[in-house]
């Protein structure tokens, strides 16, 4: 009963170490899509572990992301930090629901749960954290923010605004992209996912 118990540990860990390596690896790669908003697929990883071995090990895969992305921060970790928060916001839900039903729908219910989640969640972090950040650090007034955007959304003139038309919306698209990617993949990877008992 030991050793099993030891097997189901060290393939628990090295399926959470190869899938945090990868996270690590994918997050260093960014689309540019609007002012400073760059899409990455690196959550993916984690929430393919969430579903299949737990929340709990989808948010480990998260965090050996976010301290991967210390290593090469421009962002004095607060973008770590942030990229942990919104992304244990779509996690956790769409984990916990799927985990209560295991099926393609209660799989699609989670994420479209952790979209919303993580949409709110972001505008919350880019208003109390982000945007201070950028104002902050780069010595950046609230105008020259929202100029980033309004070079691309010329409608967007005020804080709020580039909150509900610019940060909202990305994140929405960053929701619906990795439930895509998580809809097409999971079960072909299944096998490989879940820990053999």
């Amino acid at each position: 009963m030991t050793n099993r118990k030891h097997n189901l540990s060290v393939q628990y860990m090295t399926r959470i170490a190869i899938l945090g390596a990868l996270s690590a690896i994918l997050f260093m790669i960014e689309i540019p899509v609007v002012a400073f908003y760059k899409l990455d697929v690196s959550t993916l990883p984690a929430l393919l572990g969430a579903f299949s071995m737990g929340p709990m090990a989808g948010l480990a895969i998260l965090l050996i992301k976010d301290l991967f992305g210390m290593l090469h921060s421009s962002s004095m970790y607060v973008g770590e930090l942030a990229d942990f928060i919104m992304g244990a916001a779509f996690i956790l839900p769409a984990a916990l629901i799927y985990r209560r039903a295991k099926s393609r729908k209660t799989a699609l219910i989670g994420m479209v749960a952790g979209t919303v989640c993580m949409i709110v969640v972001s505008v919350l972090v880019n208003w109390q954290i982000m945007i201070p950040f950028y104002m902050s650090a780069y010595g950046m007034p609230m105008e020259a923010v929202i100029g980033m955007a309004k070079k691309a959304l010329p409608f967007v003139d005020t804080e709020l605004k580039l909150l509900l038309f610019v940060t909202a919306p990305f994140n929405l698209l960053k929701g619906i992209v990795l439930s895509a990617l998580t809809f097409l993949l999971y079960k072909r990877l299944s096998p490989l996912l879940h820990v053999k008992k």
